[in-house]
């Protein structure tokens, strides 16, 4: 009997799994770009169960790992992950599984590799095959691209991993020549099996704002006893409109990052059991859910992108039963969405300052840096500060080195004289200068790294692999804070200003592109020609049929999108009375008035980390301007700082 049957029960792979199993069974590295729902996980999980060694893989979110351990332990498959939500020991204890050859499949989120007590342990584990999951986040012109990613190439040098396999349900066709580049990828290897799916009816209606729930009550209420879940941009709106719908006969619940944890694991055990029909969620919820009759998936809110929605859409109907995909379209919500894209791409100034702290502090040919105070400091939100540090390693400017905690304390849990009587010789020598050197409060430990070199030529690394077997043992009980980046200043003879404004090129770049995706999946929802044959040529698919029949354009409805509610010209506002607060404020922390592009993002209501200190949201002003387009309110500013 073969280990599909044996294992996953399962006669025989699909046509798209079978391409992809057998180039990682043969030795080489692969893609699978699959639709959601149909059978990514098992191109991993039934090749890792034959390689020699371990099988890593690097998964964005941690709901998705926990789903897939949880599917892997049903089937009797040494499996682990090491997350955020672990103490030490539980960490250690799957480090030691891997170490002994134990597991076969150990699951991490891409940041664990920036620290360097992961990275010295994975570099003594043999490693067969590097899968990494949704994979388009490799991708600068992906929807949901994370810079961590795009260090994915060097570590599967670093740690000579012989194979990766490639898994993603939305890449466009330059997303999947992105990765297949950076991962060298043979192009037979990169496997597609098309993007459209015959049950699915996608349906868009044209409703003004202010006839959603209306809409949306009478629509969902001949379907109330079934699976549903409703898509909202923003936390409070996921509240009000589960509260609305309850009221009116129909049980909901919210679903938002901003719930106690508990309260949302609770929340997705019931909907997974069927004691909770209909979700109002945030895109926090989904991802790894793996239900398989959601009949109906509907966007009360516009998606953030064409991908976004293809994602989110793809959780309906894995049972192949026909299911109802609505957008409740109007361009209301068209700024919220634009005002995301706008927030996170950096000023000017704030690139420069970065730059400048590069060349002023990095010493001895190395930079440390605390990502929290720089992004404080040069007022970038994290996010794009970490694009920002990518790119200039992308450039050759600065190479990463390490990270690691500024500080390790420990609590002993022996007494000092019976570890020192654990060891002996040079060992015991150097036991002895660890605790000596270490100022002890009066339970915790501090670390002293310089004394401990000074007196004993004890390298850090030594020293953390010392405090880690400690533990590892019982001993010792560790905590580590204040993570630092420590980067190599490779090329110190770059010109700051030109620099700055290449890279602010690139991100006003980045900024046009995403725009532009939001613009095209307006187009989509308003298109003339069949909605499943437009979203899957958006994808690359040729062979989507060129008439569905069942979508609301096949059914005779063009979606002819409302505009948005008229505004009063920005000539009517003053900008004084709006910002004068917020200016005065400024000038007194910075000593200097603020940017055209400062006053818009404090106007439009974008967060940004100088607010936080000026205490921006208590201001009157801020969001004033939320309802206009951001382009149009930064001119209107500019206009004005030129007349003043």
């Amino acid at each position: 009997m073969s280990t599909l049957e044996r294992v996953f029960g399962f006669q025989q792979l699909r046509p798209g799994q079978e391409r992809v199993v057998t180039a990682v069974l043969a030795g080489r590295s692969a893609a699978a770009i699959f639709p959601t729902g149909s059978g990514k996980s098992l191109c991993y999980q039934l090749p890792a169960l034959h390689l020699p060694h371990l099988t890593l893989v690097v998964s964005p979110l941690l709901a998705l790992m926990q789903d897939q351990l949880a599917f892997l332990h049903g089937r009797g498959i040494s499996a682990a992950s090491i997350d955020s939500a672990q103490s030490r020991e539980e960490a250690s204890a799957v480090m030691a599984r891997a170490k002994s050859g134990e597991l076969k499949i150990l699951m991490i989120s891409v940041e664990r590799l920036k620290n360097e007590r992961f990275r010295n342990f994975i570099a003594q584990v043999p490693i067969s095959l590097l899968v990494i999951d949704e994979a388009h986040c490799i991708s600068e012109w992906g929807h949901n691209f994370r810079p961590d990613y795009l260090k994915l190439p060097d570590y599967q040098r670093q740690f000579g991993i012989p194979q990766v396999l490639l898994l993603t349900a939305t890449a466009t066709p330059p997303v999947i020549a992105d990765m297949q580049k950076k991962f060298a990828i043979a192009a037979d290897d990169v496997v597609t099996t098309g993007f459209y799916r015959a049950n699915l009816n996608l349906l868009v209606e044209p409703v003004s704002g202010a006839d959603k729930q209306q809409r949306l009550q009478q629509w969902l209420g001949a379907k109330a006893e079934q699976p549903s879940i409703v898509y909202v941009t923003q936390q409070k709106t996921a509240e009000q409109v589960a509260a609305r719908l309850s009221q009116c006969g129909i049980a909901a619940s919210a679903y938002h990052a901003g719930m106690p944890h508990e309260a949302r694991e609770a929340i997705q055990r019931q909907f997974m059991a069927g004691q909770i029909n209909c979700i109002v969620a945030t895109i926090a919820f989904g991802m790894g859910i793996d239900k398989s009759d959601i009949r109906n998936v509907v966007h009360f809110d516009l998606p953030k992108s064409t991908e976004n929605y293809s994602q989110e859409i793809g959780r309906a109907g894995r049972d192949g039963q026909p299911s109802d995909c609505l957008v409740l379209a109007n361009r209301d919500s068209l700024n919220v969405l634009e005002n995301f894209v706008y927030g996170d791409t950096p000023e000017l100034d704030g690139i420069r300052c970065v730059l400048d702290e590069l060349l002023s502090s990095s010493q001895g040919g190395e930079w440390e840096l605390m990502l929290n105070q720089l992004s404080e400091q040069s007022n970038i939100r994290q996010l794009p500060l970490k694009t920002l540090l990518v790119q200039l390693e992308l450039r050759g400017i600065i190479a990463p080195r390490y990270a690691y905690f500024a500080e390790y304390r420990f609590k002993y849990l022996l007494e000092t004289e019976a570890l020192l009587a654990k060891f002996d010789g040079e060992r015991r020598q150097f036991v002895e200068a660890l605790v000596s050197t270490s100022q002890r409060a009066r339970t915790w430990s501090t670390v002293d790294f310089d004394q401990l070199y000074g007196q004993h030529q004890a390298e850090r690394g030594r020293v953390i692999k010392a405090l880690d077997y400690f533990q590892e043992k019982g001993w010792i009980e560790l905590e580590s804070k204040q993570m630092t980046e420590v980067y190599a200043l490779l090329d110190p003879a770059f010109d700051p200003a030109a620099l700055s404004a290449e890279l602010h090129g690139y991100f006003s770049q980045q900024e046009a592109s995403e725009i532009r995706r939001i613009h095209a999946m307006l187009a989509l929802f308003a298109s003339e020609q069949c909605l499943s044959q437009r979203l899957a040529a958006y994808f690359g698919d040729a062979n989507a049929p060129q008439q569905c029949g069942h979508c609301s354009v096949c059914r005779g409805q063009i979606a002819h999108l409302p505009a948005p509610p008229a505004l009063a010209p920005l000539s009517e506002k003053s900008l004084d009375e709006l910002c004068g607060s917020f200016v005065r404020k400024h000038q007194e922390l910075k000593d200097y008035e603020p940017s055209a592009e400062c006053l818009t993002r404090f106007l439009c209501g974008i967060s940004v980390p100088l607010f936080t200190k000026l205490k921006a949201r208590q201001l009157s002003g801020f969001a004033a301007l939320g309802d206009y387009p951001y382009a149009e309110v930064r001119d209107w500013a500019a206009r004005h700082r030129a007349h003043d």
